[in-house]
């Protein structure tokens, strides 16, 4: 209980309303503290906030020759192997040999389709043909563009940096990826494609996965995709 100490200038009427409101501080202190811890919880919670896709949702692996499954059969490519984990409809749009600049020109005809969520993967093929690391975000944030505009969710993707001694060494991710997830603020599936391109037992030649290989991969992101709360 806190003492009000008597003020000359205050008359009698005043200085009881003083006395009733000092009363009162250590509750109101106590309530604006817990309300503020409330506020704090909410702010750092990790609790994914996309929704959960059921079964039988629209979803379009978009990519090139790591989504498409060369090196495999279209039975074995991680679209597939997706779909039966998650049990989505999942469209294989993956292109061998697509460049970022191929997949941009492909979007529309993709954001058409009105799918609930669009797998990237991408730019692999850029670093193979050089082509500048500016110009291969662009094309990507042009791509992320176009479906945010439509309401399309997305996950980014993350591919190797394929340097000569990547190709006969450990494989790891190329930085532009994420950057473009931070600058787009959309979800990123980092170091699954390399994890696999550093292994030899999993890899059908030095840049494709196997069977195996797009399997592993598959489960990866789908751990992931719950994780982000988008799968059960």
């Amino acid at each position: 209980m806190m003492t009000v100490l008597a003020n000359p200038t205050l008359n009698p009427a005043s200085a009881k309303l003083l006395a009733n409101f000092t009363s009162k501080l250590p509750a109101l202190i106590a309530a604006s503290l817990l309300a503020l811890s409330s506020v704090l919880v909410v702010g750092c919670s990790n609790t994914p906030t996309e929704q959960v896709l059921p079964a039988g949702s629209h979803v379009i692996a978009l990519g090139d020759s790591l989504t498409y499954g060369y090196g495999a059969s279209p039975k074995t490519a991680y679209p597939t192997v997706l779909a039966e984990l998650s049990r989505w409809q999942v469209k294989n749009e993956g292109v061998n040999g697509n460049t970022s600049q191929d997949v941009l020109a492909r979007t529309d005809r993709v954001v058409a389709q009105q799918p609930d969520l669009v797998l990237l993967g991408v730019g692999g093929n850029d670093v193979l043909q050089r082509v500048q690391p500016a110009t291969t975000s662009d094309n990507i944030t042009a791509i992320i563009s176009k479906f945010k505009a439509a309401d399309i969710q997305v996950v980014l993707i993350a591919q190797p940096y394929f340097s000569t001694s990547a190709l006969f060494g450990k494989a790891s991710d190329n930085p532009i990826y994420k950057e473009i997830a931070a600058a787009e603020k959309v979800p990123l599936y980092s170091g699954g494609w390399s994890e696999i391109l550093s292994n030899e037992r999993l890899k059908s030649d030095q840049i494709h996965a196997n069977p195996a290989g797009y399997r592993q991969f598959a489960q990866g992101l789908f751990v992931y995709l719950q994780d982000q709360g988008l799968a059960r």
